[in-house]
């Protein structure tokens, strides 16, 4: 039996020209048509249009300032390693890269998966902490793409997965080699541990999505893991809708910082692209600099050789055909389709 895995992400345009950068976020802002209330599917996409073309010049010279957007071939390089240690493994399985924006959409995956004649498939986002707009729009997307084309296929679907304890290593061993190279220690009182997490729409929490509740968890062991009594947690929120996102918003987190460098660690990210290359590297430093801070980023971890075993781990169970709750997967609660996993869900009734 061959599985087919399905690494999923958010893509971004390979070339930045106007057209990709429009029609990319034009998808984005059509995703999240809900978040303005009910309107009609011509009236969104008029709407997501015109965000698009608002939005689109200031990307567009994001994306020029940083080089071109490093999202993808970093996508398709942890696919690789992933298929070299499943195979490692000896397990019979196929990995696919399937981006929510750009392509190859989700919906190329699936094709190229069932050319392949896979035998199942294995849905898992590689986004570190589980969101309404991220992770399960995802899997949703995976789930339409099989039906449409009316194949006949067992989807196995995998959702949060920060709990991890050997991606909780990564990510502290890799700002402990960061810090130690740069000099800096995280535990002097002169320096504050800034962990920047992407934001998201206050629409989804209100909806139920935990993804601030994952957000806090997740800071708070981090920084026990690194020796830190305290830390200043920001969101990346972006303000392309008169909405209510997560708060606070890192600008205004950084103002409120009383030290004399600040180490930013980027944790809702598994890939380096223009959220953290241009919104940290020089838009959040540029406001920590005004504020007379000394301004470090934690590089993404993303080619640690130990991630693609935490990604043969989430797949394990679905690929050797064991009961997932044997890892510790329980059924997901932000997603509640049966069998669709998690690390996140509380134990029992709590």
């Amino acid at each position: 039996m061959t599985t087919g895995v399905v690494l999923l992400n958010f893509g971004e345009p390979a070339e930045p020209t106007r057209e990709n950068v429009i029609d990319y976020l034009e998808r984005i802002f059509m995703n999240n048509r809900d978040l303005e209330g009910d309107t009609t599917k011509a009236e969104a996409r008029e709407r997501s249009r015109e965000l698009a073309e608002r939005r689109a010049p200031g990307l567009i010279e994001e994306y020029e300032e940083i080089g071109g957007s490093p999202l993808n071939p970093q996508a398709r390089a942890q696919a690789e390693a992933l298929k070299a240690e499943l195979d490692a493994r000896r397990f019979d399985a196929e990995t696919y890269v399937g981006m929510q924006f750009t392509a190859p959409f989700v919906e190329d995956a699936v094709e190229a998966a069932r050319e392949d004649d896979v035998d199942e498939l294995v849905g898992l986002p590689v986004y570190p902490l589980c969101g309404a707009s991220t992770t399960v729009a995802a899997l949703e997307e995976l789930a339409t793409a099989v039906a449409e084309r009316d194949w006949d296929v067992d989807v196995q679907e995998v959702t949060g997965w920060h709990k991890h304890p050997t991606y909780n290593r990564i990510r502290a061993d890799n700002v402990r080699s960061y810090t130690a190279a740069e000099g800096v220690d995280v535990t002097d009182e002169g320096t504050e541990l800034f962990f920047s997490a992407h934001g998201t729409p206050a629409h989804y929490l209100d909806e139920g999505s935990r993804y601030d509740a994952y957000v806090e968890e997740f800071c708070d062991v981090m920084a026990a893991e690194l020796g830190v009594d305290s830390y200043t947690l920001g969101y990346q929120n972006h303000g392309n809708r008169d909405i209510p996102w997560t708060e606070p918003d890192v600008e205004a987190a950084i103002e409120d910082v009383a030290a004399e460098r600040v180490v930013v660690e980027p944790i809702s990210f598994m890939h380096e692209q223009s959220e953290t290359l241009s919104e940290l590297d020089d838009e959040l430093r540029e406001e920590a600099e005004a504020e007379g801070l000394d301004f470090y980023r934690v590089p993404v971890p993303h080619d640690d050789d130990r991630f693609a075993g935490v990604l043969a781990d989430l797949v394990e169970p679905f690929v050797a055909d064991f009961a997932p709750e044997y890892y510790q997967f329980r059924q997901c609660q932000c997603k509640d389709t049966p069998g669709t996993m998690c690390l996140n869900a509380p134990f029992g009734d709590d």
